[in-house]
């Protein structure tokens, strides 16, 4: 079976926090509340907080259900992908569904500008990890990072995370990707921190741009400065460590379609696709190759790395 079988699922790829992570993709591309400056996806056309239905719940779940005959490894099912998952409406009711297919656990990862929300937030409980962002803390510095429709408040955001942890029995895990000389100032950091402690998060996970950004003026942290501000927030916090895990061990019968599977939701290095398609680095390098020939993808360089996007 290829990964055209599984059009809204990716991977599973090796995931920093969640080992093996089955993707599910609940949107069209670039579907966002938001436009961030360093996203890897790249920059979102216009930005919406319209929910809709957008594909198959049908569709969706008898493809779960498929990939997971196939006896691959998955740690998590994981809603993520091409835009806001929590922008489709559907959410909550395949969620719940999953959780009666598999007790493999379910995460979400969130932007959390839907979580002001009521129903948003009584969807989202039922999962059984949370991932939501929280990159600013004030409406001047989200304006900044996030670039967000015009309706959206930082306030709100921070309001509506503070009563989804209150209902929430599951892992909260929140996260915030700092851009240097965005968002990482001493006086911003503090507001971040106030806020933080406000949500009551099981871990702060804090992450800076490690991808190729929509915008070239996104910068990382350095690896001092992520650990100064580790230790600023204090024992919940942690930088987001590289994936250290043992590698997939079955073989994709379309390496081609498997790695555009995976390059066309994320930029990827030859590391993260050896770890995710457990390959040679040799088969993938051929592979790699003809794609780029062929001009399905293209090589980028950041942080004196290589990685691999769409045309």
């Amino acid at each position: 079976m290829s990964n055209q079988d599984f059009p809204h699922l990716y991977g599973p790829v090796p995931s920093r926090r969640l080992g093996y992570s089955l993707g599910v993709d609940l949107l069209p591309f670039k579907t966002c509340s938001l436009n961030c400056l360093y996203c890897q996806l790249g920059r979102t056309g216009k930005t919406s907080i319209r929910r809709g239905q957008f594909f198959s719940e049908k569709q969706i779940l008898g493809e779960i259900e498929r990939f997971l005959k196939t006896g691959a490894r998955v740690d998590f099912i994981t809603f993520s992908g091409s835009g806001e998952p929590t922008l489709n409406r559907s959410i909550g009711r395949l969620i719940r569904k999953i959780k009666k297919m598999t007790g493999i656990p379910v995460a979400v990862l969130t932007n959390s500008t839907l979580l002001s929300r009521p129903e948003v937030r009584k969807e989202l409980a039922a999962a059984d990890v949370v991932v939501p962002s929280l990159d600013a803390a004030s409406q001047r510095v989200f304006e900044k990072v996030n670039r967000p429709h015009p309706s959206l408040r930082a306030d709100k955001i921070i309001d509506g995370l503070i009563k989804f942890r209150r209902q929430f029995k599951g892992q909260l895990w929140l996260e915030i990707l700092l851009v240097k000389g965005i968002n990482d100032s001493p006086a911003h950091l503090k507001k971040l921190k106030a806020a933080a402690e406000k949500i009551r998060p099981d871990k702060i996970h804090l992450n800076t741009v490690v991808r190729p950004p929509a915008e070239s003026l996104a910068r990382p942290l350095s690896p001092e400065e992520m650990q100064s501000i580790k230790e600023f927030f204090g024992e919940k916090a942690e930088v987001v460590a590289g994936f250290r895990k043992k590698e997939q061990e079955k073989t994709p019968e379309d390496i081609a379609r498997a790695i555009l599977s995976i390059v066309r939701r994320r930029p990827v290095s030859l590391e993260d696709l050896e770890r995710s398609l457990g390959l040679t680095r040799e088969e993938l390098s051929l592979n790699l190759q003809r794609l780029l020939e062929k001009k399905k993808i293209k090589m980028v360089r950041h942080l004196n790395r290589d990685y691999f996007e769409p045309s």
